[in-house]
């Protein structure tokens, strides 16, 4: 099976007109998107998100029959490239997450009466959505320990627990949560998700938790972490989305793609910041010459190109294994491009920070937050460790120790193999000496 390289031209067409419309409409908000509100966002980039529908770019991850384009994970990778690139631009195209993702599980796994009153008006922009599993006092890496609870009392269910960085949890309208409502099946069917109001009794968001990234208390703005408790809160059967107990299967079917589209917007990040440094380099003075002369600043621009190379073709064969075998078979390649994409974002938003110098650890450029925003990649959707060591795995199940602990390449034993089997070609050859 091979892998062809080339994308068509009418959808390249497409990737130009977005990378011009994001760099063009969206770059410009960002320095003021915070002062304006949510609802000031929302009206500046309502006629963008018009024209995005009218060039057929809406809720690309969508299959047509939901209002999607269904263009599969290689397009949609190349387009969260260009999208990463600022981290209101997906909000113009009808995939931000965390409502992508459940946009994705409602349409997987909700009834046709959950996608009417939850997925329609998400997709149409009229609701928002958070995603709720994280708790403050269980291993995200961990999910089989999850101890918010869901238990079945008459026709309903009642939820208690906390959860935390719940992204968007506190401009929601509706959170789809992870609860184990069977704590005795096995680890993989303990869990079961909710699609539960905010307005639900016994639902309390409690905070958005500064982080890294957002370091200032705030509440109520895009893309705060929420902490949330539910103490009692009731939600009726019909809250239960897909079966019961497939919450951690609902939950690999958001989070593979979802990292593809982490990675690329990733890519997006570091691109921009690659551009900061090598225009850095062509006017910066230091000792006598440009920065682009100097040995060092020419290793960061290679090394930098070269892995953001190597990210950006690792994540678009994972993308490109998924859309061809699906998300099973691609779960290798993602975990691999999940610390990989990390690293190369990190690395080389760091070298573009030091190229500016004070420059670039003040808030007069970018830099500082991306590299902050980078920082927070390593450990959401996984931390790196879990994923080396999911990859680590996988790949030593194709090895086995070797018969009577004589290593395979060891050249004493294959020399004597050797002459064992050629023997009668060493003889004639000595004899002719």
């Amino acid at each position: 099976m091979s892998w062809d390289f080339s994308t068509d031209p009418d959808f390249q067409e497409q990737l130009d007109w977005m990378s011009a419309f994001v760099r063009e409409n969206i770059w410009p908000l960002e320095t003021i998107w915070r002062d304006i509100g949510l609802d000031g966002l929302a009206r500046a980039i309502a006629p963008m998100q018009e024209q995005v529908k009218e060039r057929g770019l809406w809720a690309a991850h969508l299959p047509p029959e939901l209002g999607g384009q269904g263009m599969g994970q290689v397009r949609l990778g190349l387009m969260h490239e260009i999208l990463g690139t600022s981290p209101i631009a997906p909000l113009a195209f009808g995939n931000a997450a965390p409502d992508s993702g459940n946009s994705e599980i409602l349409a997987l796994a909700g009834t046709p009466e959950q996608k009417e009153r939850w997925l329609h008006p998400l997709l149409a922009g009229d609701l928002r959505s958070a995603f709720s599993m994280t708790e403050p006092h269980t291993p995200g890496s961990d999910p089989t320990q999850l101890a918010t609870r869901a238990v079945r009392d008459g026709d309903d269910w009642v939820i208690e627990g906390r959860k935390w960085f719940s992204s968007n949890a506190s401009i929601a309208d509706f959170l789809i949560v992870m609860a184990v409502t069977n704590p005795d099946a096995r680890p993989a069917q303990r869990a079961s998700m909710f699609v539960v109001p905010v307005d639900t009794p016994g639902v309390e968001i409690l905070r958005d938790v500064p982080t890294m990234e957002h370091p200032w208390e705030h509440y109520g703005g895009y893309g705060g972490h929420a902490e949330i408790a539910y103490e009692g809160a009731r939600v009726p059967a019909e809250a239960l989305l897909g079966g019961e107990g497939e919450g951690f299967i609902l939950a690999q079917h958001r989070l593979v793609p979802g990292r593809i589209h982490h990675c690329m917007r990733w890519l997006g990040v570091a691109r921009r910041a690659f551009d900061m440094m090598c225009e850095r380099a062509t006017y910066r003075q230091a000792h006598g010459s440009l920065l682009a002369d100097k040995q060092t600043v020419q290793n960061w621009i290679a090394d930098s190109t070269a892995e953001m190379q190597a990210a950006r073709l690792m994540t678009l064969h994972a993308a490109w294994v998924m859309d061809t075998q699906g998300a099973s078979a691609a779960r290798t390649d993602v975990a691999l491009i999940k610390f990989y994409g990390a690293k190369v974002l990190h690395d080389v938003v760091d070298r573009a920070l030091q190229l500016h110098g004070s420059l670039g650890y003040s808030t007069d450029l970018p830099l500082e937050g991306m590299y902050r925003f980078a920082r927070a990649a390593r450990i959401y959707d996984g931390p790196d460790e879990v994923h080396r060591q999911s990859v680590a795995r996988k790949v030593m199940l194709g090895y086995s120790p070797p018969p009577n602990g004589i290593p395979t390449e060891h050249v004493p034993t294959r020399r004597a193999q050797a002459r064992e089997r050629f023997g009668e070609l060493l003889e004639a050859v000595t004899a002719n000496d």
